[in-house]
C-alpha cells in the first residue's frame, strides 16, 4: 500500500529539476542491501522490476494519530503490502502486479536475522519472508515464485505514507459504494473523496470494508496507487522545484533502498517519464486457485494458480503489456461487486416530474444484466433529488451491489421489505455505470489501465 509513495519517487525523480537536487536526495535514502550472496537468480528480462514494499512500522507516529487513525496495537515487523512494479524498456509504461501477503511460499535456507538461527527451507507464508530474513530473505522467496529477477528494492512505512499525501494535497479516489471497516475506522459514503494522508492510510488499510478481505484491499490500494501517479503528474510538481522538494523530502524521510538505486538511475528514469501518466500503468493481482489453503503449521494461506501466474510472469520477462491493443476506454471499466446482477431482483420507481425517467432506469439496469421487473411505476414520492435504493436487511450485499451500478444515491434499509429491492430514481440520476461479478478468489483476476480506476472528470 505504501508502495504508492514509493512509487511517486520514480515518477517525481528529477523530471527536469535538475542533478544537484537529486543528488541531495539520494543522501537522504537509508540503504540496504537485498543482494547480498545471492546466487541461482533468474534470468535477467527486459525492463526494470521495482520489489516494493511497505511495512508496518508506526514508531515515528504520534498518539494522537495512532488513535485517531485505528494505529494501535504491536507492529508485526512484516511486510503489509507486496508489489512488482515493471517499468518498460522504452520507459513508457508500468505493470504493477500484487502479491497477496497470505501467499503460500517456500522460504529458502536462510539465517533468522532475529534469533541468529539458521532455518532449511520451509513454508511460510509471504509477508513473514521480512520478519525472519529481512529484505534479502523477502527478495529470494520473490524471485522463486515468480522467476522474475528483482532489479531494485524499495521500502516505505506508515509515516512516509501519510506525509506524501498530505504535502500533494490529498489524492482525489471514487468509491461506488460506501467503506466502512470499525478495525481501521474508514468510514466513506459513496462518491467521490479527496483524501488526506491520515483517511488515505484507511483506506488502503482496510480489509473489512467489504467482502473481499486481502483482495478487496490490495484492489484499492491499486486504485489508490493510480489516483496517486495522476495527482503528482497533473499538479504541476514536476515542474515546481520547490513543491518538488517538499513532496521528495516527504517521500524520503524513512525509505530504504539497494546501494545500485541511487541519483543516475532516479535521473534517467525521471527523464524517461516525464509524460508518465495513469494511461501508462496497468495494475492486477497474482491469479489465485483457493483462498483458505490450509498448510499444516501456518493454518490458511492463499495458493496462486501457478500455470496462470507463469504466464503473468513470463510477461514481465518478456516486457509485454497485459492491456497491449485494448482500446482506452478512460473510466469505463466495470465495477466488481460480489453479487451476481442477474440474482438482484429491481423496482423502479419515478420518484421526479420527468416523464419516462422511471422507464429509463429500469432498462438500463436490466441492460447491465439486473433483474428488474420490466415494469416501472410512479413513486409515492415527489421532488426526490437523490435516487434512493430501499432494501430489507438480509439483502444488505444485493443492495451494495446495486448501488454500484447507481453511483451517489442513497441506501435506505427497510426491514421486512423482502428480497425485491426498490429504486427511486430522483433527479440526479445521469446513468447506470456497469458493473461485473467479481468473486474473491477468481482464478484470472481483472488487469485494469490506471485511466479506466481514476476518478472520471464528472466525479
Amino acid at each position: 500500500m505504501r508502495a504508492a509513495t514509493t512509487l511517486s519517487v520514480v515518477v517525481l525523480a528529477s523530471a527536469g529539476i535538475g542533478h544537484a537536487v537529486v543528488s541531495s536526495l539520494d543522501a537522504d535514502i537509508a540503504r540496504v542491501d537485498p543482494f547480498k550472496d545471492m546466487k541461482n537468480r533468474p534470468r535477467a528480462g527486459h525492463g526494470m522490476n521495482i520489489l516494493l514494499v511497505g511495512t508496518d512500522e508506526r514508531s515515528r507516529i504520534s498518539a494522537r494519530e495512532r488513535s485517531l487513525y485505528h494505529l494501535g496495537g504491536a507492529p508485526c515487523h512484516c511486510t503489509d503490502t507486496i508489489m512488482i512494479v515493471h517499468i518498460s524498456a522504452d520507459r513508457e509504461h508500468a505493470t504493477v502486479v500484487s502479491l497477496p501477503r497470505d501467499s503460500y511460499a517456500e522460504a529458502p535456507e536462510h539465517v533468522d536475522q532475529t534469533t541468529g538461527q539458521r532455518h532449511a527451507a520451509h513454508p511460510i507464508r509471504l509477508n513473514a519472508a521480512y520478519a525472519e530474513g529481512g529484505p534479502q530473505l523477502t527478495v529470494r522467496t520473490v524471485e522463486d515464485m515468480t522467476h522474475v529477477k528483482i532489479d531494485h528494492y524499495l521500502e516505505v512505512d506508515f509515516t512516509t505514507f501519510m506525509r506524501t499525501v498530505d504535502v500533494l494535497g490529498g489524492v482525489r479516489i471514487c468509491t461506488p459504494l460506501p467503506l466502512k471497516d470499525p478495525y481501521t475506522g474508514l468510514d466513506l459514503p459513496a462518491g467521490p473523496h479527496t483524501l488526506m494522508g491520515g483517511p488515505a492510510l484507511q483506506y488502503v488499510r482496510s480489509r473489512h470494508a467489504d467482502g473481499d478481505s486481502d483482495l478487496g484491499r490490495m484492489k484499492r490500494q491499486q486504485r489508490f496507487l493510480a489516483a496517486l501517479v495522476e495527482q503528482a503528474t497533473s499538479s504541476g510538481v514536476l515542474l515546481n522545484p520547490m513543491k518538488f522538494r517538499d513532496v521528495t523530502r516527504a517521500v524520503l524521510g524513512s525509505v530504504r533502498a539497494d546501494e545500485g538505486f541511487g541519483t543516475d538511475e532516479l535521473l534517467d528514469l525521471g527523464r524517461a517519464m516525464r509524460n508518465f501518466s495513469p494511461s501508462s500503468s496497468e495494475f492486477t493481482t497474482v491469479p489465485i486457485e483457493q483462498m483458505a489453503y490450509q498448510v499444516k503449521g501456518l493454518g490458511s494461506t492463499i495458493k496462486w494458480d501457478r500455470a496462470r501466474a507463469d504466464q503473468l510472469f513470463r510477461s514481465l520477462r518478456d516486457d509485454r503489456q497485459l492491456t497491449a491493443g485494448r482500446p482506452r476506454r478512460p473510466g469505463s471499466a466495470p465495477v466488481p461487486v460480489d453479487v451476481d446482477p442477474r440474482q438482484i431482483r429491481v423496482q423502479v420507481e419515478n420518484g421526479t416530474a420527468t416523464g419516462g425517467l422511471a422507464k429509463r432506469v429500469d432498462a438500463a439496469l436490466a441492460a447491465d444484466g439486473f433483474a428488474t421487473t420490466r415494469q416501472p411505476i410512479t413513486s409515492d414520492q415527489h421532488g426526490v433529488r437523490r435516487t434512493v435504493i430501499a432494501y430489507d436487511p438480509r439483502w444488505d450485499r444485493s443492495a451494495q451491489s446495486l448501488a454500484a451500478a447507481l453511483p451517489g444515491s442513497e441506501l435506505r434499509p427497510v426491514p421486512g421489505q423482502g428480497s425485491v429491492l426498490r429504486v427511486v430514481a430522483g433527479a440526479d440520476f445521469k446513468a447506470v455505470r456497469k458493473v461485473r461479478l467479481d468473486a474473491p478468489g477468481q482464478a484470472e483476476p481483472a488487469v485494469e489501465r490506471g485511466d479506466e480506476v481514476v476518478c472520471s472528470g464528472d466525479g
